[in-house]
């Protein structure tokens, strides 16, 4: 769920949309459709930094406003001056919540002139604090004075959309001059409601709404009743809409009436081959590389030439130019990624001459790219599968020390150690697991380590009865793009008003830069958007692999505590804990699950049809229910659902006599089939159990809870953190 575009590591990845995910294309695009003026903001200019928070203050941004107004009030009277004019606006905000229209007029009055950095976003809550008491011509007033004083900021926008409900013509302004704003959005689907035949508003959607339920209704109407008349920019914007919704046989087809651009004729193929229009696909990536030869995108247009092709000689012919270009555009790991392919086929074809000298160049020549350790990774399952422990071992530290970025690093490390163990040599398995520890301390592999070598933190038949203690830790990483004014609201916790300034702020989606990426998955993370926040955040490390320019800079954020808080967050917490220990299951396990599961998200539904949190499939749902003889529950209801999952994650624990292994693949694949793989595997090596699963979901699927339930534990438990805190010194991460 939530992933960027299939196989895309060379591209920058664009901002994902599915499932309820906020999307925009960025400024407005000229179209022939649009009888609005057109108009594009210029950037913000603000010269007042945003202000660091005392660290009182800070301590109060993340509770509810009945728990934090008195310590608020204390510091508008004994604060600094920062201090005082940040509390008078929590405050406010905090008395608009409660509906106390004329408690918050009375903190945010005359603020804008102490606290001019929020002098727009405090203009709108006294609006909305004037309307809440039924003061309209103040709250007009209001309104006319911000689009007077602030007639380029986003929050202008609110003003229009205030003002507009007397008077249409602001409403026309507020789609010309703010189409990306989320009330310009409020304002073009109440006039769609009024006339659905407005093909302007519906493109205007497309390119700036892909956040709404229904967007895929609105680019099928696009593309069904209005096809003559869009532009090739227009084109665009509807397979990028598409292409975010996963939807990769439209978005290719819209993608071939694109602007011709190497990115658009590239989707144009992966989006036809995605969508099995096999021969479509083949002319597409055919055209892109008759019309691009030399662009970036153009080896994996090759590489995806070579994998359709029916002609083993046509086939090494395109992975023979994908090298070379490769090469040519000082791209090292799509050239040894072609190189793979080629000794792949070679093997296949029984070529044994030119399969070792293509094995001995990706071994040499890209000693360091993930291809190289691919190959590794092979060889050392070879030799693991002749009992060649000796010779296993030192290839799997060979693959450790030539390729430490590898996601296959910490998984040879492992079993390094293992079959250090098997050949007992006990310090040469302590040795690897420190290694574990020091450099891999977010890998599942790093659980396994800890947990035999007798860790508390659980084995796969004792996790699901721990009740490990959880702290929850306030840290928040701060925003690396967006207007000070936009950094302020975020470091207030205001997050839905940060969110909202960012849909206008944000121009790059399709390409962000670094720090707009990770500002991205951050707000997103704050508004409970955890599918794609979660992405955003998880694909900067897949980007700095791939994109050696902003390794070090990735290198940097992950190394920061809050970002792996905020990529590991805890929503809902207080109802994991309750059902967790009524079901006596550990809760961070839960934690994992629903992590992994669905990211958080009530609404999202499975291929399948899974519901929400725990994606407990309806006809499941209702058998869970007969037997807890529950008359009434909603499968999207965060209560119900947990409630059902957690009873189902019981059962499967007591099916399998609490083996968490066996549980959580029977929770993914079904008790029938991990039946079939214990009488065909046995289960004599738990860790070989799990590399021996059938179904790379499954595996994958086992492997990444736990994985999770590891990270929560490393994060949020103290017993936990205090061990690694001991063995990681001397030691370093990786780069990711």
């Amino acid at each position: 769920m939530g992933q960027l575009g299939p196989n895309q590591s060379n591209l920058k990845p664009t901002a994902i949309a599915s499932l309820g995910i906020v999307l925009l294309l960025g400024a407005a695009t000229v179209v022939t459709l649009n009888p609005f003026p057109s108009f594009r903001q210029p950037p913000v200019s603000q010269t007042v930094a945003p202000a660091l928070l005392s660290p009182r203050l800070s301590s109060l941004v993340n509770l509810a406003p009945s728990q934090r107004q008195a310590q608020l009030l204390q510091l508008t009277r004994q604060g600094n001056a920062q201090d005082r004019h940040q509390s008078r606006y929590l405050l406010g905000v905090d008395a608009l919540e409660q509906r106390d229209g004329r408690a918050a007029l009375e903190f945010l009055a005359n603020l804008e002139q102490d606290y001019p950095l929020l002098a727009a976003p405090i203009l709108t809550k006294r609006a909305e604090a004037f309307q809440l008491t039924g003061q309209t011509a103040q709250a007009t007033a209001t309104w006319q004075m911000l689009l007077q004083r602030f007639p380029q900021q986003p929050e202008a926008a609110q003003a229009l959309y205030g003002l507009g409900q007397t008077n249409p013509r602001f409403w026309d302004e507020a789609i010309a001059r703010f189409p990306a704003h989320p009330q310009t959005i409020k304002i073009v689907q109440e006039r769609l409601r009024q006339n659905p035949n407005q093909p302007a508003l519906l493109l205007l959607l497309a390119k700036h709404a892909l956040y709404l339920p229904d967007i895929t209704q609105v680019l099928d109407r696009l593309t069904a009743d209005y096809a003559k008349t869009l532009t090739p920019e227009d084109w665009a914007a509807i397979g990028f809409g598409y292409w975010e919704k996963q939807i990769y046989g439209k978005a290719g087809q819209a993608y071939s009436r694109a602007t011709s651009t190497p990115l658009h004729a590239y989707r144009a193929g992966r989006g036809l081959q995605l969508g099995e229009q096999t021969a479509a696909a083949i002319a597409a990536y055919q055209r892109m590389i008759k019309a691009f030869p030399t662009s970036k995108e153009t080896p994996l247009a090759l590489l995806r030439l070579a994998a359709l092709s029916t002609s083993p000689n046509q086939s090494l012919s395109y992975l023979d130019r994908a090298i070379t270009l490769a090469d040519q555009l000082g791209n090292p790991e799509r050239a040894a990624e072609a190189l793979l392919a080629k000794l792949q086929q070679l093997e296949a074809a029984g070529q044994k001459p030119l399969a070792a000298k293509t094995r001995q160049k990706l071994l040499s020549t890209y000693s360091a790219t993930n291809a190289a350790a691919e190959l590794r990774w092979t060889l050392v399952q070879q030799q693991a599968s002749q009992q060649n422990w000796a010779a296993a071992r030192r290839l799997a530290l060979e693959l450790s020390d030539r390729n430490p970025n590898s996601p296959l690093a910490p998984e040879a490390v492992f079993w390094a150690g293992e079959w250090a163990r098997q050949l007992g040599e006990k310090a040469a398995e302590q040795q690897a697991f420190q290694r574990l520890w020091q450099t891999y301390p977010q890998s599942y592999y790093t659980w396994r380590a800890a947990s035999l070598s007798g860790w508390e933190v659980g084995n796969f038949t004792t996790v699901r009865s721990l009740q490990p203690q959880v702290n929850p830790q306030p840290q928040r990483l701060l925003l690396a793009a967006g207007s000070p004014t936009l950094q302020e609201l975020y470091a207030l916790g205001q997050d839905q008003e940060a969110w909202t300034r960012w849909q206008w702020e944000f121009r790059n989606r399709v390409e962000p830069t670094i720090a707009e990426q990770l500002s991205d998955g951050l707000l997103r993370m704050g508004v409970g958007d955890y599918l794609d926040g979660i992405f955003m955040l998880e694909n900067l490390k897949a980007r700095a692999r791939t994109e050696p320019e902003n390794r070090e800079q990735v290198t940097k954020i992950i190394q920061t505590p809050a970002y792996w808080y905020a990529l590991y967050p805890l929503p809902y917490l207080s109802t994991v804990l309750q059902w967790s220990q009524q079901r006596q299951l550990n809760p961070l396990l839960v934690m994992a699950l629903i992590r992994q599961e669905s990211r958080f998200q009530t609404q999202v539904r499975s291929i399948a049809g899974a519901v929400g949190l725990m994606q407990v499939m309806p006809e499941t749902g209702a058998w869970i229910a007969d037997q807890l003889q529950l008359s009434q529950y909603v499968l999207d209801q965060v209560e119900d659902n947990v409630k059902l999952g957690t009873w189902y994650l019981d059962y499967t624990h007591e099916t399998y006599k609490n083996n968490s292994l066996l549980a959580l693949a029977s929770y993914n694949a079904g008790p029938g089939n991990v039946e079939d793989w214990l009488n065909r595997f046995g289960f004599s090596d738990p860790d070989l159990f799990i590399e021996r699963i059938p179904f790379s979901e499954t595996q994958n699927y086992v492997k990444v809870v736990l994985e999770n339930y590891w990270n929560y534990l490393r994060l949020y438990n103290p017993q936990t953190i205090a061990h690694l805190q001991q063995v990681k010194q001397p030691g370093r991460q990786v780069q990711p």
